[in-house]
């Protein structure tokens, strides 16, 4: 049984949406002040450690930028296809909203994958705190 879209249903997205993209900014954000810090580290210890972390966060700062075009993409959908329902071009409106379902889809799965690199950024700085405590007991 197929049921028609009606404008409620892709409006129950926009919450979701902007707090995801607010999310994905304070994310970009928090990076933005750490690669800031690090560079002026660097600049002040020439520390081979800082450089390590470099693919680590360009990498990061990539799929933050594909996270937030892919949420954008979402809500731009979203909202073309509540404009498509507004016209009566009922049909329209299905297949857009579900290219804006699979383009949130696509924003969370690439959040899920800067996480695992997030994740891999502090086990550099935990591995070099281990080894550095290994040393001094």
């Amino acid at each position: 049984m197929h049921t028609m879209l009606n404008l409620g249903t892709p409006a129950l997205l926009f919450p979701a949406i902007s707090l995801l993209l607010l999310a994905y900014t304070n994310r970009f954000l928090g990076l933005a002040s750490i690669i800031r810090n690090l560079y002026e580290e660097y600049r002040d210890s020439k520390d081979p450690k800082i450089l390590r972390q470099i693919g680590n966060l360009r990498t990061r700062i990539t799929l933050i930028k594909w996270m937030q075009f892919m949420g954008i993409g979402s809500l731009f959908l979203c909202t073309v296809a509540m404009f498509q329902i507004y016209t009566g071009w009922q049909a329209w409106g299905e297949v857009t909203f579900g290219a804006s379902l699979l383009s949130m889809i696509a924003s969370l799965a690439i959040s899920l994958i800067e996480l695992i690199r997030s994740s891999d950024a502090l086990n550099i700085l935990l591995s070099d705190l281990q080894a550095e405590y290994d040393r001094r007991h």
